[in-house]
Formats: structure tokens, C-alpha cells, sequence
């Protein structure tokens, strides 16, 4: 994907995500948006009610309350993006999904593409 084409809400052109992630607080999950963000591999993120997550862990059967947190980003800064999270993800095995963003206000995909460039040094 290239993000070249400035407003192009077609999903090879426009090069933003949605990544998705849960952690197992509001805490963690405040903490990790704040990171992500504060270093611009995050445009914006977030952070979603509580839910309740059923799932097979180790052989056995878990039921959890996560915190899921939906973050904005483009295809260049998820390699960075996906390191921090791991960084600071309490699981062992974090849920990582990206899901790239078909369509979109031009301005939006803009911002966010702009929010998430690499500080110049």
C-alpha cells in the first residue's frame, strides 16, 4: 500500500489502519494510547467500553474483561506501531489485528496520515 495519493479514499492508496487491540484494564489501555500517540504512531486511539472476551488460552477456557482500543495509524508507521504495542502489552500473546480503511472522509485519512509522519530530527 502507498499512502502517495493525498485525500484517495481507495484502500491501496490511502494507507491508513485501524488497528485493534484489548488490554486487560482502563489503566494499561490509557497508558499505551498515551504512547502511542505521544510518539506519533498513533493518530488518534480509542479506547472502548469494557467487554467481556471468551477465548481458549493454554487449554483452558477463559472469560475476561478487556478494554479494546481501536488505532488509527498508516501502513508506514504499523511495523514501529505493532513493536510498541508488544512493548507495552501486559499478555504474553497480544491480539494485533490490522485492518486497512477502504473509504473515508479525505480529510480524515489526511490527518491521520499527517498525525503519524516520523518527527524530522
Amino acid at each position: 500500500m502507498s499512502c502517495e495519493n493525498g485525500g484517495d479514499s481507495d484502500a491501496a492508496q490511502s494507507g491508513v489502519l485501524v488497528v485493534i487491540t484489548n488490554l486487560p484494564d482502563r489503566a494499561a489501555a490509557e497508558k499505551l494510547a498515551a504512547t502511542l500517540v505521544e510518539s506519533r504512531l498513533a493518530a488518534c486511539v480509542n479506547i472502548l467500553a469494557p467487554c467481556r472476551s471468551v477465548y481458549r488460552w493454554k487449554d483452558a477456557i477463559q472469560h475476561d474483561e478487556e478494554h479494546p482500543m481501536l488505532v488509527k495509524t498508516t501502513v508506514e508507521r504499523y511495523p514501529a506501531l505493532e513493536s510498541a504495542i508488544r512493548a507495552g502489552h501486559p499478555y504474553e500473546l497480544p491480539e494485533i489485528i490490522a485492518v486497512p480503511v477502504s473509504a473515508g472522509l479525505p480529510a480524515y485519512l489526511d490527518w491521520v496520515r499527517d498525525e503519524t509522519r516520523e518527527p524530522r530530527q
